[in-house]
């Protein structure tokens, strides 16, 4: 099979992994400067912090796999066209693609071919060539299979910036139904491990172990289980093993998809939900029972999970911004951690106005009813009864926004 025929069937088999972002990482010394990947020679990395995608070369190793789970294009039993590339293919794809200032790094994954050590084995070849052998000082992203040896994770993160693996589904339930080949305790055991070198290396300040941590991914909507248990999966993964993200991806419908899978995508705005829950956990010091619970076990589709929480418990507002400590005011609506700093900022300086949060680049439409500042006549707004409905951004706002709040997680 032609290499350009390969490149189609494996790049378009990788779009489902969501988690291929690079924030976090860090340049490379490049053998001198003289190798590829040297930010000095007028390509740029760019390391956000919210996830998103930057150029990368994201393909498959290859999309055979011995593993039939329903939810993946690459099961067994699909009958999707196959390829595999050779590791020597995918570093000359690599650094050819880099040469043209087509990509800023690579992100490989894979189908499970023989076994998890064997397929390891073949996506640490790729980096340790890129790295030894071609100078490359780029981003490189691996994905660890689940029951590889501790040998083949320790091999990976030796060369990788970022390596991960995936939790796949939101419970062991879920795991066991859909998925009944893969256990939870290899992915746990896993991240464990990449955890255990992480922090080694963190000892020793040298950062060589994938300096930029682990990252996960979680398939949402395959199953009916509520965001709460999908929250309470990713708060589990942070505090045990401190990864850095958890990515959350709506299940795409497959052809010829198994009879016990939902036919239609879910609605991405439970997406963006998570993710706005997810910032929540992570930077503004919320639990999950506060956002969902036994009584509200989904995310509200209408509005942001801070709002709502918000709308939730009025006798906690209005807040004084001048007095409010830092984990008050991250609880305004309104208010991202960005905004918070500011205020806090400037309040050492003056009694703070609408007109002086209007200047520090806040939306006063938003923190109005929930601060009490001169003029805002918070108490007022906070005792209509039509409250939600008037914070409630419009559809069009919300959809402008929801880009925003993805990219900065300011909520």
């Amino acid at each position: 099979m032609k290499l350009h025929r390969k490149l189609t069937i494996l790049a378009d088999a990788a779009k489902y992994d969501a988690s291929c972002a690079s924030s976090g990482a860090k340049g490379r010394a490049t053998q001198g400067g003289r190798g590829l990947g040297n930010t000095s020679n007028g390509i740029c990395h760019s390391y956000t912090p919210d996830g998103r995608c930057v150029s990368l070369l994201k393909i498959l190793l290859t999309n055979y796999c011995v593993f039939d789970c329903l939810y993946c294009v690459n099961r067994t039993s699909s009958d999707v066209p196959r390829a595999r590339f050779t590791p020597a293919e995918v570093v000359h794809l690599t650094v050819e693609m880099y040469r043209r200032n087509y990509i800023e790094g690579l992100f490989l994954s894979s189908g499970v071919l023989k076994s998890p050590d064997h397929t390891m084995a073949e996506m640490v070849e790729v980096a340790r060539t890129l790295r030894q052998e071609r100078g490359f000082g780029g981003y490189i992203h691996l994905k660890t299979v689940a029951g590889a040896s501790d040998e083949a994770i320790a091999e990976a993160g030796r060369w990788a910036d970022r390596i991960s693996c995936n939790v796949e589904l939101p419970t062991r339930r879920d795991l066991a139904k859909l998925a009944p080949e893969k256990r939870a305790t290899e992915i746990d055991r896993a991240m464990q491990v990449t955890k255990a070198r992480i922090d080694e290396d963190r000892d020793r300040r040298s950062k060589r172990f994938a300096p930029a941590g682990q990252s996960t991914q979680m398939i949402v909507g395959a199953t009916p289980t509520p965001d709460r248990d999908v929250l309470e999966t990713a708060d589990a993964l942070y505090t045990r093993h401190r990864l850095r993200r958890v990515y959350y991806s709506a299940y795409s419908p497959t052809p010829h998809a198994d009879g016990a899978l939902p036919v239609a995508r879910p609605s991405l705005i439970r997406e963006h939900r998570l993710y706005q829950a997810d910032w929540l956990l992570r930077f503004y010091g919320f639990a999950v029972d506060e956002l969902v619970d036994a009584s509200r076990p989904n995310l509200p589709d209408d509005m942001d999970p801070k709002l709502a929480w918000a709308l939730r418990h009025r006798a906690l507002f209005p807040i004084d911004p001048m007095r409010a400590d830092r984990e008050q005011l991250l609880r305004v609506p309104g208010l991202g951690t960005r905004g918070v700093d500011a205020i806090l900022a400037a309040r050492k300086h003056r009694r703070l106005t609408l007109d002086d949060l209007r200047r520090l680049r806040i939306s006063t439409r938003k923190v109005r009813p929930f601060l009490d500042l001169p003029g805002s006549d918070a108490a007022r707004w906070l005792d209509r009864m039509d409250l939600r409905a008037r914070v409630k951004p419009p559809e069009q706002l919300e959809l402008f926004g929801a880009r925003a709040s993805a990219r900065d997680g300011q909520l």
